[in-house]
């Protein structure tokens, strides 16, 4: 924060206590007409603390220490942000990292939009939904990636202006996948006999119960290929590549020199790189504030519950953990 900024919110709350003092003397001595004694005086005080806390988060607001919002993508994109069977419930959902970008988009203090990347990738529509809001926001967007930014987490680096990763950070995936579970011949062998009424001939396709016919696997098929066909058209148009080349990638991931090289990534760097970068878009210092989940007590008591119940599942399943691995794709 300048020395400006620090003076003229300073400033501000001040007059703000004065009013409140004034207030209270008008309201609670002058118009009753009566003595001024113990109560009449924490009325006042309370009266004059009100405003102070009213006139600083006002000042707060309209003159906000940062001009520049970090929104983070972590762990399993989804709606819920329940994760999935193997993987840890972490992170914010989808809703709610649109709702951060949208509000940043609204605060008249921010000039520019971080974008952290650190996910396997995850839901189609909800990681279409996070690129939308990423594209909606009017000022400069730049995305950054340490660790992993593959498929979903691509998907919505699509929306930005920049990607930054590291040297040995994973970036790619683009492609999609559809699986499911069948269960079909284990419940003839247990004598486990399912009945499901459908209307419709692929309403049950993929169904862990019925059999998955060649005309299942078609159908199914082909909605991947259309969800595909979709993924190469974002990226290719929102990175400015040739449809070609991202379907070469054949969904593999890169390292962060050679996605360089390929066009997936804009440039290497840390995180003081990307912000350096912002200040140079701007053209003026920057200070940067994270945007986070304006959770309800109950919700962030519920999240935690759920985190320390993975972790106490992941324990128990290490112990368990053999040669032979099942991975449930949903």
């Amino acid at each position: 924060m300048d020395a400006e900024t620090r003076f003229v919110r300073a400033a501000v709350t001040f007059l703000g206590t004065v009013v409140g003092l004034l207030v209270g003397l008008v309201v609670f001595q002058v118009v009753p007409e009566t003595p001024y004694g113990t109560v009449e005086v924490l009325l006042t005080v309370a009266t004059t603390a009100a405003f102070a806390v009213v006139a600083g988060r006002l000042a707060r607001n309209v003159f906000p220490a940062y001009n520049v919002a970090e929104v983070a993508v972590e762990g399993p994109i989804t709606r819920d942000g329940g994760g999935s069977l193997v993987s840890s419930p972490v992170g914010a959902t989808a809703d709610e990292i649109v709702e951060q970008i949208d509000r940043a988009d609204d605060d008249s203090g921010v000039d520019a939009l971080l974008v952290k990347l650190n996910t396997p990738g995850g839901e189609v529509v909800p990681s279409d939904d996070i690129r939308l809001a990423a594209e909606r926001f009017d000022g400069p967007t730049v995305a950054y990636t340490n660790d992993l930014c593959a498929s979903g987490g691509y998907w919505i680096a699509s929306g930005c202006d920049e990607l930054w990763a590291r040297d040995g950070t994973l970036v790619g995936s683009i492609g999609v996948r559809l699986g499911n579970l069948n269960l079909k011949e284990l419940g003839d062998r247990v004598g486990v006999d399912y009945n499901e009424l459908t209307a419709g001939e692929y309403k049950n396709a993929g169904s862990p119960f019925e059999e998955f016919t060649e005309d299942d696997r078609a159908y199914l098929q082909d909605l991947v290929d259309s969800w595909y066909d979709e993924f190469v058209d974002v990226v290719a148009e929102g990175r400015g590549l040739d449809d070609e080349l991202v379907r070469d990638t054949e969904a593999r991931v890169y390292l962060g020199e050679e996605a360089v090289e390929l066009g997936l990534v804009d440039e290497l760097g840390t995180r003081d790189d990307v912000e350096a970068r912002v200040e140079s878009l701007l053209g003026q210092s920057v200070t940067v504030e994270e945007f986070r989940p304006q959770r309800r007590l109950r919700a962030r008591m519920m999240l935690g519950a759920t985190r320390v119940a993975y972790a106490a599942g992941a324990g128990v399943a290490s112990v368990f953990d053999g040669d032979d691995e099942v991975e449930l794709k949903l």
